[in-house]
């Protein structure tokens, strides 16, 4: 898991540069961020797809296409259907929803709570 954090890390790196493109209206560098942010998100998916951490993760992956749709959108002024990203956020939030759930229902968050 310590090897996993490694690429965490990689991948804000990654993502900052996206949402720092996005802000700077630098579209080539956004544009070509998303594939790494992207994969990133879809290989940390598929590391953890059989611990709950993995719908915390999805989550993680629906909130970058969530932003990179709305990116896209701003940079080729098609502004008006950036709602449509909206269902990609609440992918997320129902992910981390759920996350959240099995780890109150397992009473893990209780453990956690009390030290």
């Amino acid at each position: 898991m310590h090897r996993l954090r490694f690429y965490e890390n990689i991948h804000i790196l990654f993502w900052l540069i996206k949402d720092l493109s996005w802000v700077m209206f630098w579209k080539p560098l956004g544009i070509l961020m998303i594939l790494p942010t992207v994969g990133f998100a879809i290989w940390f998916c598929i590391k953890t797809f059989l611990s709950n951490d993995f719908f915390v993760y999805l989550a993680t992956l629906f909130w970058i296409l969530a932003n990179a749709t709305w990116m896209v959108l701003e940079f080729y002024q098609l502004e008006k259907y950036k709602y449509s990203s909206a269902i990609l956020f609440i992918l997320g939030l129902v992910s981390v929803g759920y996350y959240i759930f099995i780890e109150v229902k397992n009473g893990i968050d209780k453990n956690s709570l009390s030290k």
